[in-house]
């Protein structure tokens, strides 16, 4: 796991090393172990390396093969390494690292943009080919890693965050109204290619990317999504619970195998996590490691799930680290995980990671994550409801998602309002097209492929690797998500969502944690805005640079202010927080985008 950036440019001028100097920094909490440059001609790369896999200076990047003159910028981990290694060899490659980076620079060598159907994994890079004059970029099927980029007529560059590419200037920060009306309607998510910035955009998961030196480009679709019953698939639910437990099992043992450094769990007391843990028992690892994070509670809403985590802990005997947060150091830190988010996000457990991560990342640089099992599984409470009703699937959808419908954006928004529905054309254009069954497969669908992508799987990425974390997610292993797409949704939907899931907990774990209600990574205080937290908020939406920029309408500003415990969303999250969380987005990153991060 690592950072990297880069550019071509298409002028005729050399790329600059004072590039790099630019962007690196801002990529350097990504990778702590190493910083590597590459020059040639048009071409700049940059890295900053996590060393997980061959720790050996050798396997360093940017990575040049002396041999074809291709160089590789990698961010991720490839589970299939071994096996396509050994592949290669048979074809004739030499290997001089045992690392998962040259792999893939051996595999582009000999498939060419092909390669990409053969990693199994989660990957963003970048491949210079001097031989063909071109860059070669390509993003994993769920979008686990991140693929940013500017483009203009002189040059293209990317970087695996933001930040990076701010930091290098000439970025259009103008905001994107299309942009801006999925943020604030659809839970925080601005589906690839757009950010809220016009300027910058970020390559979509399961496509590649060729950028030319005369600034040709050619973007790809390498995979899609199939949600339709197989006609040779598993028959009944016992076949398909079978079928699921393995394809978990094997997702868990190659996550915890493909790493040479201890690998850890993120332990929230849900039945995702708590399911690895138990999986990694079975697997036969002993004194896991295991990690969760609590905060205060709230009269209306317990701030940690450790009654549930610490029976887990019990049961497997791991080796158990509980942290407590306060409030007041939840708010004092609260622009630090703002400063990590690549782009702005609405989950009040962005916080709740960062701060997790922190500590986590003094013992390992490793962890498993249960996160994309809700969304695989249908364990969201709003599925079944869509399920019951009747109409149009975006109405459906609408219903029980939105944040905002258009007619309150418009409402909030002191900008021109559009007179199209942007986001729930976007809906529908994903739920109707080819290859779902059923309106359940079409949502799950969108959900893995779209919506979990910038909500939760980039909140995970951005704030584990603010501290040098990598954090994996067998949930969303490319096998399990095709074969999980396939399964018949009353298999998914039974006992409350994730019944196939619960069948393979029940007499793995404790009743408590697979019986209990769905429960969520909670910072309370985020969600029932009071006290400080108001005031922090408050201060925001009424400082200067707020009012200037003329984003809010001040008497939709005020009502939120006057009563925010009345105003949340659909899926109860705070409007308050959403306005606020923007704003303090924009002023730290585009208004004070000089300043260093710390």
């Amino acid at each position: 796991m690592c950072g990297l950036c880069g550019e071509i440019r298409f002028d005729g001028r050399t790329a600059e090393a004072g590039i790099l100097d630019a962007m690196l920094p801002r990529l350097a909490r990504r990778g702590p172990d190493h910083e590597g440059r590459h020059l040639d001609g048009a071409v700049a790369l940059g890295h900053r390396r996590l060393a997980i896999i061959d720790l050996s200076p050798r396997a360093n990047q940017p990575l040049v093969d002396p041999d074809t003159g291709l160089a590789i910028v990698f961010n991720g981990t490839i589970y299939n390494y071994p096996e396509l290694r050994k592949e290669l060899r048979v074809r004739g490659h030499a290997f001089r690292t045992t690392g998962d980076t040259e792999v893939i620079l051996k595999a582009y060598a000999e498939w060419g943009s092909d390669c990409v159907q053969r990693l199994h994994g989660m990957f963003a890079f970048a491949i210079h080919d001097p031989r063909r004059r071109r860059l070669f970029l390509a993003r994993d099927r769920m979008g686990i890693k991140p693929l940013y980029y500017t483009l203009d007529r002189h040059r293209f560059r990317f970087a695996s965050n933001s930040q990076a590419l701010l930091a290098a200037g000439g970025v259009d920060t103008g905001l994107d109204s299309v942009a801006l009306h999925h943020l604030f309607t659809l839970h925080a998510v601005v589906p690839a290619p757009r950010t809220v910035l016009r300027g910058l955009r970020k390559l979509p998961p399961a496509h590649h990317l060729t950028v030319h030196a005369d600034g040709r480009r050619e973007l790809v679709r390498y995979w899609d999504l199939e949600a339709t019953r197989p006609a040779d698939g598993p028959r009944d639910e016992a076949e398909w619970i079978e079928a699921v437990h393995e394809a978990l099992r094997e997702a868990v043992r190659r996550r915890l195998a493909i790493a040479d450094v201890p690998v850890g769990v993120l332990l929230s007391g849900g039945l995702d996590s708590s399911l690895l843990v138990a999986l990694l028992a079975e697997a036969g690892v002993e004194h896991i490691r295991t990690y969760s994070v609590g905060f205060e509670d709230q009269p209306e809403e317990a701030g940690s799930e450790f009654e549930y985590s610490d029976q887990v802990v019990a049961m497997y005997e791991t080796d158990h680290h509980r942290y407590h947060i306060p409030n007041d150091q939840v708010l004092a830190r609260l622009p630090e995980a703002v400063d990590a988010m690549a782009e702005p996000m609405f989950g009040q457990d962005a916080v709740a990671f960062y701060l997790l991560a922190e500590r986590v990342s003094r013992s390992v640089k490793v962890v498993q994550s249960g996160q994309g099992a809700d969304e695989v599984f249908a364990g969201y409470f709003w599925y079944p409801r869509m399920a019951e009703e009747t109409g149009p699937a975006e109405e459906r959808f609408a219903r029980h998602y939105f944040d905002r419908d258009h007619e309150e954006y418009c409402e909030m928004t002191a900008l021109e309002c559009p007179h199209f529905d942007y986001t729930k054309g976007l809906v529908a254009w994903h739920l109707t097209r080819p290859g779902a069954e059923t309106f359940i497969d079409q949502v799950l669908r969108f959900d893995v492929t779209t919506l979990i992508v910038d909500d939760p799987v980039k909140r995970v990425d951005n704030m584990t690797m603010a501290w040098g974390l990598e954090a994996r997610v067998p949930f969303l292993d490319q096998k399990l998500v095709e074969l999980a797409a396939r399964m018949p949704p009353e298999y998914k939907l039974g006992s409350g969502g994730k019944h196939v899931l619960k069948r393979i907990a029940r007499g793995r774990l404790p009743d408590a944690v697979i019986d209990r209600p769905k429960g969520y990574f909670p910072v309370p205080a985020l969600k029932y805005v009071r006290g400080p937290f108001l005031e922090f908020m408050r201060d925001i939406l009424d400082a200067r640079a707020c009012r200037e920029r003329g984003l809010y309408r001040r008497r939709y500003v005020d009502r939120l202010l006057a009563a925010p415990e009345r105003h949340h969303t659909r899926l109860q999250g705070s409007k308050l927080w959403h306005l606020a969380l923007l704003e303090l987005w924009l002023q730290r990153h585009v208004d004070n985008r000089s300043r260093e991060i710390p």
